[in-house]
């Protein structure tokens, strides 16, 4: 059987083995695993609608790779969130594990304990 395959014919690693290897993960997973997004579907659909900005650039691919360093900008409810990717996970895990994957760059939101006229 000339030409014929085998299982083990060395072949092409699977493509999210390869870019977790090399410290990038498909964007869509990322968000999910970091718990911004109940869902991979939900999250796919915000940034095909265009609006996740990496690095200050517009994405529409969900399969984008991003890795740590990489400053992520994106709605979530009545709030922009601007965080900075700091670590990549192989799980969505518990959520100490998950917001050890990014620092927050927004400011601080005051309380609205405070009177505007003090």
């Amino acid at each position: 059987m000339a030409g014929r395959k085998t299982k083990s014919g060395g072949g092409p690693a699977a493509p999210e083995a390869s870019q977790e290897a090399d410290g990038k993960i498909r964007l869509d997973k990322w968000l999910f695993y970091a718990r911004f997004f109940k869902t991979r579907v939900i999250a796919s659909a915000m940034i095909t609608k265009g609006r996740l900005r990496l690095n200050d650039q517009r994405q529409s691919k969900p399969g984008h790779s991003i890795g740590p360093g990489d400053v992520l900008t994106f709605p979530t409810g009545r709030q922009t969130r601007v965080i900075r990717v700091v670590g990549l996970n192989d799980r969505r895990g518990p959520a100490a594990e998950a917001q050890a994957m990014y620092t927050d760059l927004d400011p601080p939101i005051e309380t609205a304990t405070a009177s505007p006229l003090e």
